[in-house]
């Protein structure tokens, strides 16, 4: 990964977030100490997760929330 002082940073920054935004992520340093490393952030276009794309591939009992009742209510009032 590549690393520049501060100086080079300014003199070069247009360049220096063109290539991290193609994926070429970069290390500012001062006096030879890493300071940040500079990453591009998600682009705005890309696939966004699909709510419901496995819809109809599955299903749930309607009772689903009746299961273990008995066994939760007596974990919580000390009958076990």
């Amino acid at each position: 990964m590549l690393t520049v002082n501060i100086h080079d940073a300014k003199t070069n920054l247009s360049k220096l977030i063109d290539n991290a935004v193609k994926g070429e992520s970069f290390i500012i340093a001062k006096a030879g100490k890493p300071l940040v490393k500079v990453v591009a952030l998600a682009m705005a276009d890309a696939p966004k997760a699909r709510v419901g794309f496995m819809k109809g591939q599955m299903s749930v009992p309607a009772d689903f929330d009746e299961f273990g009742r008995d066994e939760i209510e007596g974990l919580f009032s000390g009958r076990s």
